[in-house]
């Protein structure tokens, strides 16, 4: 069935570095309505702005303090009104992120939830009371690796957080928190938005019984209890009824890790009634080292192609989707999945051909249509998160390793390398903030930014333009059945999208080096009247020969990162 969130594409606005509008330094709304031209120009149809409600920053805008009101630092209720206004003028959606999973400990909530047992909105949060010796309720940990649970004083109880101790999870067994959480998401579509990515979404619901989990191999350990709990759906489809499902056309984008296929279908499937489509979280891990937060492994390409074959299998056309390589809580795609060096240009088209050609609603994060990368600072002071400046810390002052070798750990994985402001031009600061930003400028943006971009009809920027015009006039580029064409090469990534009698091949090269591919039969014949749709490389970079003694297949060499589309006549 036709849905417009299945054609749409999305860009990810990370909203303290996209342009800062008043000169302090920090991106805000100002800012990204002086750019609203810019996202009508790429030809997006979706943006999912990153938190901008009244916040203390703990942890960027995801520990929010006041649900109706728009954050000092992000500007003014009127400028967001501007925003939705201007962007819905030129044919873009704007979806907010929605953190609903918990607070800060500076929301008026939770500041009367602590004040005493007996205040009305205690029971808005997870208190519990010690072990008989003190010690927290049960063993589960936080994301961060240490107890879950923060004794509070003035109580003398613990309460819960699967987050930093600052931001207490809500607790959604009480039925009033419920109704004010709908009331408040109300409060938004009402102003126009359209829709929002619900962040941390499955961890809504908790085992009431609180066990230890003492023989859980998870980390952290614990949350197989407080993620896709038991009353999950049940409060999803209770907030669809109440806010989601009362506007007409309103999108859903669940941030929901650990989920198996039939999860995501239970959570997407259009006729339950809880969330449009979930992020698929995956491919943006690919080279996460197991127990190493600050490691980077080896990824194999076949490992990338059963991804998107499971996620295709075991979701498209029963549930929902949406596909990335990178966002703002990973370092950018570019170097991880290609090339920042010598191909730059042609790994970055590249990985866009597949994000927006293959299965499922895809996502640019910002900069990645114009090839940033990550920022390889030379000093720890230049970095902002927390984690960052304590592994380095760690590393450095009480394990005694050598400084070069903890930051170029940190240039592979730090959160901060995809927050570095946009890179507009090559005037002071990349043309970002007429004032001090508040993290550096990535060093490269005299070479890369988007007013030169703009005026290269070769660049990355247009290459995108390019996709994203074809996605909106290709069907089956959103609708297409997927066929995977040599799940076992360990160079290309060769796949078809058919929808009736049309059909797309799209071929990849993911190497920095020559690959040789193996045509079967049915794609080499159709290739005869096939159309050249587009390739990163000028038109007949790949060659087309045959193979000695293989009657049924061609073979096609291609250059180091070389992308191909070809659309195949189909008879009917």
């Amino acid at each position: 069935m036709k849905e417009a969130w299945k054609e749409a594409v999305v860009y990810q606005l990370y909203p303290l570095s996209f342009m800062d509008g008043n000169g302090d330094g920090i991106g805000d709304l100002k800012g990204i309505l002086s750019r609203v031209d810019y996202l009508k120009e790429l030809g997006i149809n979706m943006v999912w702005l990153g938190p901008v409600c009244q916040s203390p920053m703990i942890d960027h805008g995801y520990d929010v303090s006041h649900y109706r009101r728009i954050a000092d630092q992000f500007g003014t209720m009127e400028e967001m009104e501007a925003l939705i206004e201007e962007l819905h003028k030129r044919g873009i959606k704007l979806l907010m992120d929605l953190v609903i999973n918990h607070t800060s400990d500076e929301h008026p909530w939770f500041e009367q939830s602590r004040s005493s047992k007996d205040n009305p909105y205690r029971d808005y949060y997870i208190w519990r009371e010690p072990k008989e010796d003190g010690s927290p309720p049960n063993d589960w940990q936080s994301f961060s690796g240490e107890s879950a649970w923060r004794f509070d004083e003035q109580t003398g109880e613990y309460y819960f957080h699967i987050f930093d101790e600052k931001q207490p999870d809500l607790n959604w067994e009480n039925e009033k928190l419920r109704s004010e959480i709908y009331d408040m998401v109300r409060f938004w579509l009402d102003k126009g938005i359209d829709g929002f990515r619900l962040d941390a979404i499955n961890h809504l619901s908790k085992d009431p019984s609180f066990p230890d989990a003492a023989d859980d191999r998870e980390s952290p350990r614990g949350q197989k209890y407080f993620k896709n709990g038991p009353r999950m759906h049940e409060y999803l489809q209770e907030l669809n009824r109440e806010a989601f499902g009362r506007y007409p056309g309103i999108v859903t984008i669940g941030e929901a890790p650990s989920v198996t296929m039939e999860e995501v279908n239970r959570y997407t499937a259009q006729d339950r009634g809880e969330m449009t489509m979930v992020l698929m979280m995956e491919m943006s891990r690919l080279d996460a080292k197991p127990g190493d937060r600050w490691g980077r492994a080896e990824w194999k390409l076949t490992r990338l192609k059963q991804i998107v074959d499971k996620w295709y299998k075991g979701v498209f056309g029963k549930g929902g989707y949406a596909t990335y390589l990178s966002n703002h809580d990973y370092p950018r795609s570019l170097p991880r999945y290609g090339d920042d060096g010598v191909y730059r240009k042609e790994s970055a088209k590249m990985l866009a051909t597949f994000l927006l050609t293959a299965p499922g609603t895809p996502i640019i994060y910002q900069g990645e249509e114009l090839g940033m990368t990550n920022a390889k600072f030379e000093s720890i002071d230049d970095y902002r998160d927390k984690k960052t400046r304590s592994y380095y810390h760690r590393r450095v002052e009480r394990e005694g390793a050598d400084p070069m070798d903890a930051l170029t750990a940190i240039h592979q994985c730090s959160k901060d390398s995809s927050r570095t402001p946009m890179q507009w031009n090559d005037s002071p600061n990349a043309g970002f903030t007429t004032g001090q930003p508040w993290i550096p400028v990535n060093p490269n943006y005299p070479d890369i930014h988007a007013e030169e971009a703009m005026a290269d009809p070769d660049s990355i920027f247009h290459y995108y333009r390019k996709l994203i015009r074809l996605r909106k006039k290709e069907p089956v580029l959103a609708y297409g059945d997927f066929r995977l064409v040599d799940e076992e090469h360990e160079q290309v990534f060769c796949y078809t999208r058919q929808l009736e009698n049309t059909k797309f091949v799209t071929i990849l090269n993911f190497s920095d080096e020559k690959a040789e591919f193996n045509l079967p039969k049915d794609i080499r014949e159709g290739l005869k009247d096939a159309e050249y749709i587009l390739s990163n490389l000028p038109e007949g970079g790949a060659v087309l020969g045959e193979k000695p003694g293989k009657e049924d297949r061609a073979v096609l060499n291609l250059a180091p990162y070389e992308a191909i589309v070809w659309k195949l006549k189909v008879n009917a």
